[in-house]
């Protein structure tokens, strides 16, 4: 009987050091901090959605609304509502739709765009969506940076000088152009950009320089992604947002040849659906819906 006790009595101090030893582990342990950006499918359009380390939810883009809820509804529980921060890059359909569902369904905090004028009923309502929630509504007209966390910043490279109020002949050359850098890795957004924008991305205070991953530019059209904007960036793995059969022939066979020429891995949300890119801040992993 003695001999069962000095057993029993053994045991229990092994298992109270081991739960000691593992709360103590449990308590000071912080598990890997994960950036996951997700290109969406939301067909002949424009839609990220970034989750970042530290709990911030963001919208760059909707495309035109027809597929955008269902989208997050993917990659958002549905009881987490809360948008921290939606940008959008400029006023086109394709664009902003989607932006216009986001702000009926879910809590938006903060809001970035041009202010460029465009008439259309759907970016009007979308005004006046964001006027009657009172929803803080940043104009950007300069190069700025945006700290999200320790190492995760975001810096605003498009436009360099105020376009509110501003009749523009081109929007896409008015597109919210933009950088995410978590630690050793950056993810460049190019919104609609066309190629009229390289000389001014790539000179001054800070220059345009190499990426992990590009959304490329306008769903891949001709008139975006030059060799030369190319050879500045040498992106890594390049996502192009583009619907399938779509009647603007997106993306262009001449852009997809000068991405394959630099070595580029291609992902087309038409052949690939959904594009998931996750960073742990020096390396990626990349999921697709198909």
């Amino acid at each position: 009987m003695i001999f069962n006790k000095q057993i029993a009595v053994i045991f229990l101090t092994i298992a109270v050091a081991a739960s000691l030893t593992l709360a103590v582990f449990l308590y000071f342990y912080q598990p890997p901090r994960r950036l996951t950006v997700n290109f969406l499918d939301v067909g002949q359009g424009d839609g990220s959605f970034i989750q970042t380390p530290f709990g911030q939810n963001i919208i760059i883009d909707g495309g035109d609304g027809q597929k955008i809820l269902p989208e997050l509804g993917r990659v958002l529980p549905f009881y987490d509502r809360t948008i921290d921060l939606m940008i959008l890059t400029h006023p086109h359909e394709d664009h902003i739709g989607g932006l216009v569902k986001i702000l009926g369904r879910y809590r938006v905090q903060k809001i970035l765009a041009t202010g460029v004028v465009h008439n259309t009923p759907t970016y009007l309502a979308w005004l006046e969506a964001v006027k009657r929630k009172n929803i803080p509504l940043v104009i950007i007209d300069r190069r700025q940076e945006i700290n999200l966390g320790p190492d995760l910043k975001m810096e605003i490279l498009w436009p360099q000088a105020s376009l509110l109020n501003q009749e523009i002949d081109n929007l896409n050359d008015s597109s919210i152009v933009l950088e995410l850098i978590y630690q050793e890795q950056k993810f460049l957004f190019m919104g609609d950009a066309e190629n009229v924008l390289t000389p001014g991305l790539s000179q001054g205070e800070r220059r345009l320089s190499e990426a992990d991953v590009l959304k490329v530019a306008h769903h891949g059209s001709d008139d975006a992604t030059s060799e030369e904007f190319l050879q500045i960036v040498k992106p890594k793995t390049a996502v192009i947002s583009v619907g399938k059969d779509n009647a603007f022939g997106h993306p262009s066979l001449r852009a997809i040849k000068r991405l394959e020429k630099l070595g580029a891995k291609i992902y087309r949300t038409d052949n690939n659906g959904w594009v998931k890119i996750i960073s742990d801040g020096a390396n990626l992993s990349i999921e697709t819906a198909k």
